[in-house]
């Protein structure tokens, strides 16, 4: 690896080492501030509001005025004292104003470190992936690194502040000035248009594609139902606080083995829709597991995960690019963004926060209850894909 492959692997791990700082574990400090479901809910809908807002934004600041490792600098900086800000916030709605603030300067990083990489590699197909897995590693050592801090100083103990929330400023502050170091990259010569993802709006005349696109949409709406409430669970299973970032990396180091032994062996010989399939019977088995309240069986049943992701995100994402056309390919991933990682984990974790309410009950939560529900709605999805959706790329793409 040479020193430019090792500045993007690096600025991979920061970037989504501060997601993974406090997104899978803040649940139970917003518990302590007695914030209900559908406002734990709402906290964490700020970053997935604002996934369908800023990186177009974002995207045409890089297109037309400032190179993208300024703006990437810049908005980690300015987020790191945003997550300050928030962490010290005990009442919800400064919490959410503040937080919504934040994702507002996060939410195009994600699209522009994808971008910037891209834009420096010689062989992006090939090397890209080699690149994106050094983020899902910084993923799983922020959590090992809550771990250590909560473990030493006992930091999950305090209810005036989020350590969480401040561990992930550190990470966004060092993120923000290595940003600086990163490849030069200036503006494009020939800006893109803001709304670009609207030409892929033609695909959805194609009946599977546009099925692809609401099976899409209701899984990314359960998968929620993992994110939001997991650690909150564990707790009440008998986990301590401080040993929940660390056990919910089973599912990223499940997501990187993956990734990088199973997903092109099963795309090879079982093809993209039976991949998908599986990626998204992944959800429901996760979700039945989860609903026998047995520690072992739900770590064990974390490492589902890898190919509920792998096997249907990732697995999607190749499916887009065969069935776009060389000029709406960029497009059509964005479609798909806005639909599942906007618009869809925006709409779930409100449904998520709605059903964490409802079953709410004065001697705790009812999880085997309230994790039927999304298994049972994955079910109806697996069922209606399984039967109604055809791999139908064009022939010429298969060759």
């Amino acid at each position: 690896m040479n020193s430019r492959t090792i500045r993007l692997g690096i600025m991979m791990l920061f970037q989504y080492a501060i997601w993974g700082a406090w997104t899978t574990s803040l649940m139970p400090h917003l518990e302590k501030l007695e914030f209900t479901g559908s406002q734990i809910a709402a906290i964490y809908g700020c970053l997935w509001l604002a996934c369908m807002i800023a990186p177009f934004i974002g995207g045409q600041f890089v297109d037309r005025l400032i190179p993208t490792q300024i703006f990437l600098g810049a908005a980690h900086l300015l987020g790191a004292a945003c997550l300050c800000v928030t962490a010290m916030q005990t009442k919800f709605l400064p919490m959410w104003t503040w937080m919504f603030l934040y994702s507002l300067l996060y939410a195009p990083t994600l699209p522009l470190t994808n971008s910037l990489a891209f834009h420096h590699l010689r062989d992006a197909e090939g090397q890209f992936g080699r690149i994106r897995v050094w983020g899902t590693i910084g993923w799983i050592l922020a959590g090992w690194l809550v771990f250590l801090i909560r473990t030493t100083w006992h930091t999950e103990t305090w209810t005036t502040r989020s350590d969480l929330l401040l561990i992930a400023a550190g990470l966004s502050f060092l993120m923000g000035l290595f940003c600086f170091a990163l490849p030069h990259t200036p503006p494009k010569k020939e800006s893109s248009s803001p709304l670009a993802f609207l030409e892929a709006l033609s695909m959805l005349k194609d009946k599977n594609f546009l099925l692809f696109i609401l099976c899409s949409f209701v899984v990314t709406t359960e998968l929620q139902f993992y994110y939001v409430p997991t650690a909150g669970f564990l707790r009440d299973l008998g986990m301590s606080e401080a040993k929940v970032p660390a056990a919910l990396t089973l599912a990223q180091i499940a997501e990187i083995l993956v990734l990088i032994f199973l997903l092109h062996l099963s795309l090879k010989k079982l093809g993209v829709r039976k991949t998908m399939l599986i990626g998204i019977l992944a959800w429901p088995l996760r979700y039945f597991l989860f609903a026998v309240p047995l520690l072992p069986i739900i770590l064990a049943s974390l490492t589902l995960h890898g190919f509920g992701y792998a096997f249907f995100f990732v697995a999607s994402q190749v499916y887009v690019n065969e069935k776009a056309t060389d000029d709406m390919r960029a497009s059509a991933q964005a479609l798909l963004t806005f639909f599942t990682l906007g618009l869809g984990n925006y709409l779930g974790t409100l449904f998520t926060g709605f059903c964490m309410d409802y079953f709410k009950r004065p001697e705790g939560m009812a999880w085997t209850q309230f994790f039927l529900v999304p298994a049972g709605i994955t079910v109806v999805v697996a069922i209606v894909f399984l039967f109604f959706f055809r791999d139908d790329v064009r022939p010429e793409k298969k060759a």
